[in-house]
């Protein structure tokens, strides 16, 4: 389906909640913006999508999602910048991550431009709701699932694809405390692990339910083979700083490629500070702690953008990494990235796309 062959349909709201909000204190994942957009997919083909008030959906209980989770989602976040225009940050690296867990769902690919230019009406239609504050942001969810009726294993013919907004502070609102886990398992060779598939996170909430009653925010994450070597941290990449080297386990079938991991790399390169995606092992990770080699760790999301991290526990020991507000080199990739996004700094990589 080619862009030129479709438009899109708008429909205002009547009743606009914006007047009862305040877009720069609403807490994350909470407070959903004006309109979504939504379209179908039947008989092989998408169907006109519209643009039309946010609002609640019917689905039959024979739905397939509801018994075989061909779900999938993308996250990503709209900004306000200093001299008021509104910006998407990488928006088309979104779309075509998308694609790539559609396929590995056996759900259909959405067309790309039309993708694209609908987020485009759609932010633009409500950039009154995106935050002033440079700690808040418009937060973007695209979601498709399977809709057909039907009761049987096998890939849905129908889907549902919507985007749908909410104004969001910070997704973490202090350090992180974590736990290398060594029994349970977010993703195996062969798997789902690359794709941003729901089910991904149905499995790790069990293990990250039990961390937290021991305490600690996240989890981080090890390869199910073994358990030796580092993968993700909750629902974040995980960077360290080892001997003033940042380091992160490359993207691969059981970690996700991230785009805020990979815009990072990229300003560590541009800021000349040492940067290498290698494996990393548990063991690497806890003799530089005992040594005073690790230095910094953090995690990496469109949500948490970069979360420290001031405790790791390995083995009911919490090695600690004392003032976070201290370290150079998280905090510099941070105002860096936030200066792209914020229009403080010029974006030299093409990741901005301005709205409207």
């Amino acid at each position: 389906m080619l862009l030129k062959e479709i438009s899109i349909d708008i429909q205002k709201t009547l009743h606009s909640k914006l007047p009862q909000i305040d877009v720069n204190k609403a807490p994350f994942g909470k407070i959903f913006s004006d309109h979504m957009l939504e379209m179908d997919y039947a008989d092989g083909a998408w169907t006109r999508p519209v643009i039309k008030p946010f609002q609640t959906i019917e689905l039959n209980p024979a739905t397939m999602v509801f018994h075989y989770g061909q779900a999938i989602f993308e996250g990503l976040k709209a900004y306000h910048q200093y001299n008021g225009d509104v910006v998407l940050f990488r928006a088309k690296d979104n779309i075509h991550r998308m694609n790539i867990s559609a396929r590995r769902m056996s759900m259909p690919d959405i067309p790309e431009d039309l993708f694209f230019e609908g987020l485009k009406l759609l932010i633009d239609l409500d950039r009154d709701w995106v935050p002033t504050s440079s700690k808040s942001s418009l937060y973007i969810r695209p979601v498709m699932f399977a809709t057909d009726d039907f009761v049987g294993v096998k890939a849905s013919q129908k889907y549902k694809f919507i985007i749908f907004t909410s104004p969001a502070n910070a997704y973490y609102s202090d350090p992180v405390k974590v736990k290398i886990e060594t029994h349970y398992s977010r993703a195996c060779k062969g798997g789902t692990g690359f794709a941003k598939a729901a089910g991904n996170y149905a499995a790790s909430l069990h293990p990250a339910n039990l961390a937290k009653q021991e305490g600690f925010d996240q989890l981080i994450w090890t390869d199910a083979e073994t358990h030796e070597y580092i993968e993700e941290a909750g629902t974040m990449n995980v960077m360290f700083v080892i001997d003033g080297v940042l380091v992160t386990p490359p993207s691969s079938e059981t970690i996700l490629d991230s785009i805020t991991r990979k815009s990072v790399i990229t300003l560590a390169n541009d800021m000349d500070i040492p940067a290498v995606e290698r494996t990393i092992t548990v063991k690497e990770v806890v003799e530089s702690l005992k040594n005073g080699k690790l230095t910094e760790a953090f995690g990496a999301g469109t949500a948490a953008t970069i979360a420290p991290i001031c405790q790791i526990s390995y083995e009911k020991i919490n090695y600690n990494l004392g003032d976070t507000t201290a370290w150079p080199v998280a905090n510099a990739l941070l105002k860096r990235l936030n200066d792209i996004r914020l229009g403080n700094y010029p974006d030299t990589h093409g990741w901005i796309t301005k709205v409207g």
